[in-house]
């Protein structure tokens, strides 16, 4: 069975807003076959990345750059998952108050070295997220367990 890692740093009720649209998303009844797992950034490892099939990420943007906390995950991942991940598809979404820039270019770059394939776009959200926001997030959620659910 196709599995789905979702690692995130929800420290904010905004950011566990958006984290909880894409789990829905991705557990929706009309994705069939995939194992959604759900991991904290600091606890998230390389075992987890390695069993997955395709990821989620889920981050605030902090000082201008991703959370620590998904700094410290990728940190942890990047050499023992490198030559066995490339090519896996990722998703992610960045919540900040007024700026997600830095961390959205911070994501990319840890991403494309990893060489995974980003199979949707990037959800960002500045401020309080909205019901177009929330949407999107279900959507993210949705879009990568269902590619996951088509390599079955």
């Amino acid at each position: 069975m196709p599995t789905l890692l979702i690692v995130h740093h929800t420290p904010s009720p905004n950011c566990q807003a958006l984290f909880e649209a894409v789990v829905a998303g991705a557990t929706a009844p009309e994705i069939e076959g995939v194992r959604v797992v759900r991991r904290a950034a600091l606890s998230a490892t390389a075992g987890d990345v390695l069993e997955a099939d395709g990821y989620l990420l889920g981050t605030p943007a902090n000082l201008g750059y991703m959370s620590g906390a998904l700094k410290h995950f990728f940190d942890q991942i990047y050499y023992p998952c490198l030559d066995e991940t490339r090519g896996r598809p990722f998703g992610y979404y960045v919540h900040g108050g007024n700026d997600v820039t830095g961390a959205v270019r911070a994501v990319e770059s840890v991403t494309t070295g990893l060489g995974w394939r980003r199979a949707a776009e990037a959800v960002t959200v500045t401020g309080a997220p909205g019901k177009a926001e929330v949407e999107a997030c279900w959507e993210l959620g949705a879009t990568i367990a269902a590619g996951l659910m088509d390599d079955a």
